[in-house]
C-alpha cells in the first residue's frame, strides 16, 4: 500500500495562523511542486489562509498521465467484479471518516456542516452505486447477414480519463466521475478546483488506503491554464470529464479538438421555477427556498429564475420573502446555520454586480441585496429576491450562481414554458401544478435535461444528469453516465469450418 504523506494530512488541519502544506499524488507517491510554488486555500467564513497546495508543472502532469496510461493496462485486465471490491472499500472508508471529511469540506467551501455531511454521503453512495454495476456492463450479441457468423458489440475502457472538478461540490462531483471511470477499467488523473482541493486530496488518500493499484488514480493541483491545458491537450488523454462554467467548457472543446478527445461536460444552468395557481402553495414555497438558497445559491441546478402565475404573484412573493428573511446566515459550523458564506470574494462581487445592475434598471429589491450587518469577516451575502419584468435582462438570461432569486409574473402557462425555454442553458427545471395536463405538457415541452415536478433535487444516482443546449455534453450518473466512460468495439466473428463471403475476389466464385 502506498504510504500516506506526512505533509498535508487534512485529518489534522492546524490553526489558521499556521497554514498546512499538502502534496499531490502521482504514480503512487505524494509529491510537492517541482516549481516550489503553492496555491493558498482560504476559509471563506474567515478569509484566512489555512492550507496550501502545490502548483504542478506541465512535466508533472505529463508524468501523471504516463503513470495512468501504464497502470490502466493491468487495471483493465481485472474483471469488473475485482475492480468493484476497491470501490466498495473506498465507500466504506468514506463512511468511516464522514465527520472528518465533512468538516474539511465546510472549512474550504463554506457550506453548512449539515449540507457537507449529505455531500459526503453522496460521495460514498456514488462509489457503491457504480461498484454494483460490475456485473451489468452490457454489450450486444447480434445475428450476422451471413451463416455461421456472429456480431458482438463490446463496451471497453476509453483508457486514461482526465477529471476536472468544480469548487461547489468538491466531494460528490469527483466521486461521480471517479467511480464510473474506475469500474469500467479506466485510469484517472484528477484536477480539483484551486478553491477547494482538500476534499479531493482526502478522497484520493482513502483510495490509496484501499490499496488501489499504483498509478490507477493520480491527483494534480494547480491552475487551469497550465495543469488543465496539459490534461486536455495531451494525446494520452482519451476522455475529459469536466464540471464547470459554459465558458470553460467551450475552451476545453477547442483545446481537445486537436486530438479529437472524447468529452463529458456538465456546464452552466439557469433553472426556471414555475408555480401555477393550483399548486400546493405551502409546499412550493418550501421547495423554492431550498431550490434557490441551497449552498448559498452556488449550485448548477438552483432555481435561477421564477415564473409565477399572475393570480398568486403577490401572495407568493410576500410569503417567499418572509421565508427567505428567516434564514440564518453565519458560521457554517453552527448547528442552526442555513446559509454560510459564498466561496470567494470574486463570486460575491459577481453576485453584487447583478443586484446593482438590477437596481439601476429599476427592478424592485423585495428583500436582501446587501451583505449582512455584523459580519466583519467572511464572504456572506443576504438571500435576495428581485421582482423583474424583462425576460431579456441579465438577471433572467445570465447565470448568477449566488443567493439571488429573480421573480417574474406570467399570465399563461404556455408563456411560462416559452420563457423557460428562452435561454442558452438547459440543465434543470421545476414545475409546480396539480393539473395532469399541465404536467404532461411541461414534461414534453420544457427542453431541459432534468425536470423536477412538484419536488426539488438533488438528482439521484440512478437518474441521468444531463443538459440541453449550452449546458453540456454527455451524462453524469445512471447507466447512461456509466456508458460515457466506455467506447464501443464491434467484433465480426466467423465460426464456420469453411468460411466464405460472397463478395470477395474473384467475383462470381464462392
Amino acid at each position: 500500500m502506498p504510504t500516506a504523506s506526512k505533509v498535508g494530512d487534512a485529518s489534522g488541519i492546524r490553526s489558521e495562523s499556521r497554514p498546512q502544506t499538502f502534496k499531490m499524488y502521482i504514480d503512487g507517491e505524494w509529491v510537492a511542486s517541482e516549481k516550489e510554488e503553492t496555491l493558498d486555500v482560504i476559509n471563506p467564513a474567515t478569509e484566512q489562509v489555512f492550507a496550501r497546495v502545490p502548483k504542478a508543472s506541465s512535466e508533472q502532469v505529463k508524468r501523471a498521465l504516463e503513470a495512468a496510461e501504464k497502470a490502466q493496462r493491468k487495471w483493465e485486465d481485472l474483471s469488473p467484479y475485482q475492480r468493484a471490491k476497491f470501490l466498495f472499500k473506498i465507500a466504506e472508508l468514506i463512511r468511516r471518516d464522514r465527520e472528518r471529511l465533512s468538516r474539511i469540506l465546510t472549512k474550504e467551501e463554506g457550506k453548512p456542516l449539515y449540507e457537507s455531511r449529505l455531500e459526503i454521503d453522496s460521495a460514498a453512495g456514488n462509489f457503491e452505486f457504480y461498484a454494483e454495476y460490475a456485473r451489468r456492463i452490457e454489450g450486444d450479441v447480434l445475428p450476422s447477414d451471413f451463416p455461421k457468423q456472429t456480431i458482438m458489440i463490446l463496451k471497453i475502457p476509453v483508457g486514461v480519463v482526465a477529471s476536472i472538478t468544480p469548487w461547489n461540490f468538491p466531494s460528490s462531483t469527483v466521486a461521480r466521475k471517479l467511480a464510473p471511470a474506475l469500474i469500467t477499467g479506466n485510469a484517472v488523473v484528477t484536477k480539483p478546483s484551486s478553491n477547494t482541493p482538500l476534499s479531493s486530496i482526502e478522497l484520493v488518500r482513502l483510495a490509496a488506503e484501499a490499496d488501489l493499484p499504483r498509478g490507477v488514480l493520480n491527483l494534480v493541483t494547480g491552475s487551469g491554464t497550465e495543469v488543465g491545458d496539459e490534461l486536455v491537450t495531451n494525446k494520452i488523454t482519451g476522455l475529459v470529464t469536466m464540471t464547470g462554467s459554459t465558458e470553460a467548457g467551450r475552451k476545453i472543446m477547442e483545446r481537445a479538438s486537436g486530438h479529437v478527445g472524447k468529452l463529458i461536460l456538465e456546464l452552466g444552468g439557469k433553472a426556471p421555477f414555475i408555480v401555477w395557481n393550483d399548486a400546493d402553495m405551502a409546499w412550493a414555497l418550501k421547495c423554492a427556498v431550498w431550490a434557490r438558497f441551497w449552498n448559498c445559491g452556488q449550485t448548477c441546478i438552483c432555481a435561477e429564475r421564477m415564473y409565477i402565475d399572475e393570480k398568486i404573484m403577490d401572495k407568493f412573493v410576500s410569503a417567499f420573502a418572509r421565508a427567505a428573511g428567516s434564514l440564518k446566515i453565519g458560521n457554517p459550523f453552527g448547528s442552526n446555520t442555513d446559509l454560510g458564506p459564498m466561496v470567494s470574494e470574486k463570486e460575491r462581487e459577481t453576485t453584487e454586480n447583478f443586484v446593482e445592475k438590477a437596481r439601476e434598471e429599476g427592478d424592485k429589491i423585495v428583500i436582501g441585496g446587501s451583505e449582512p450587518k455584523g459580519q466583519n469577516k467572511g464572504w456572506f451575502y443576504k438571500p435576495t429576491i428581485i421582482e423583474n419584468n424583462d425576460q431579456k435582462s441579465p438577471l433572467i438570461q445570465e447565470e448568477i450562481f449566488g443567493p439571488v432569486a429573480p421573480v417574474m409574473e406570467v399570465d399563461s402557462f404556455d408563456k411560462a414554458i416559452d420563457y423557460a425555454n428562452d435561454s442558452i442553458y438547459g440543465l434543470s427545471s421545476y414545475i409546480f401544478t396539480k393539473d395532469n395536463a399541465r404536467i404532461l405538457k411541461a414534461m414534453h415541452r420544457i427542453k431541459f435535461g432534468e425536470s423536477y415536478i412538484n419536488q426539488v433535487g438533488p438528482e439521484q444516482f440512478q437518474g441521468a444528469h444531463t443538459g440541453f443546449r449550452q449546458s453540456g455534453l454527455g451524462a453524469e450518473g445512471s447507466k447512461y453516465g456509466l456508458e460515457c466512460y466506455t467506447q464501443l468495439k464491434t467484433c465480426y466473428i466467423d465460426w464456420d469450418e469453411r468460411p466464405s463471403l460472397p463478395y470477395l475476389f474473384p467475383y462470381g466464385k464462392s
